[in-house]
């Protein structure tokens, strides 16, 4: 088997174990997943809220806030898997489509440039 198709199988595994990082901290009692706080928790865990996280906290909406559709705060945890799943195919979209773009500029400005 060739060394791509081994990764996209491996990345497209990934895709569909993401939505453990939703089910075992909620299967755990462990709250958010470990990594994704937002400032009222981070203040609730530590007792303040970093300056950085402070001033940039809402510099970035995410398309997709808590990696779920819109109307699904309250969902069931099949739901919010499926949006995870959802989520990270489309993240995985994006990247590609946008690696393919910068590799052939990168190319076309490799094969017009004189040697």
């Amino acid at each position: 088997m060739k060394t791509n198709t081994k990764l996209w199988i491996g990345l497209i595994v990934l895709i569909f174990l993401s939505p453990l990082g939703l089910i075992l901290p909620d299967k755990l009692g462990a709250g958010s997943a470990w990594g994704e706080w937002g400032g009222d928790e981070m203040q609730k865990m530590v007792g303040y809220v970093p300056a950085g996280m402070a001033r940039l906290g809402e510099l970035w909406k995410a398309p997709f806030p808590d990696y779920a559709f819109k109307g699904q705060k309250e969902a069931s945890l099949q739901a919010l898997s499926f949006s995870y799943i959802v989520s990270g195919l489309l993240g995985v979209a994006i990247v590609v489509v946008a690696i393919i773009i910068i590799g052939r500029i990168i190319s076309r400005r490799e094969n017009s440039s004189p040697s």
